[in-house]
């Protein structure tokens, strides 16, 4: 039986840099376990934070990634946009580059994502704060008994 579930999933503060939230997702939605085809779609309600589906085994990975983003949009650019602080604008432009959504395909109850990948947040202000997810769930569920 086709079903769909949304909820809402408030993140804790995480410091700037990439942070995999697999983990944090699987247990906001439990229902997943009973799906067994489907999408699992996670959007991010924020402008200077966003999702990316990464490297889920080792950590250098993620501090790497954070290092090329701050080369790519360094706060030492001479932006328009500074009212919010000088790691505002770097982060508007570091979130276009990953997007504020992910969807993933559902099977067996589990995510099917690959051996080596995770649910990422990409924490690109110093204090951002707890960000905001949206997880909509869409799919076939087995029957209960």
């Amino acid at each position: 039986m086709s079903h769909w579930i949304q909820k809402e999933l408030q993140l804790p503060e995480f410091p700037r840099g990439f942070h995999l939230i697999t983990g944090h997702v699987l247990r906001a939605i439990p229902e997943l376990s009973g799906c067994t085809t489907g999408l699992l779609h996670v959007f991010i309600r924020h402008t200077s934070a966003s999702l990316t589906l990464q490297e889920n085994a080792d950590p250098d990975v993620c501090r790497d990634l954070a290092m090329a983003f701050d080369r790519l949009a360094p706060e030492s650019w001479p932006w328009v946009h500074t009212i919010e602080g000088a790691d505002d604008m770097p982060a508007h432009v570091k979130a276009a580059l990953t997007g504020s959504s992910l969807s993933i395909p559902v099977s067996r109850g589990q995510l099917c994502t690959g051996t080596w990948q995770g649910i990422c947040l990409c924490e690109h202000r110093n204090h951002g704060g707890r960000r905001q997810l949206v997880l909509t769930l869409h799919g076939e569920f087995r029957e209960e008994p």
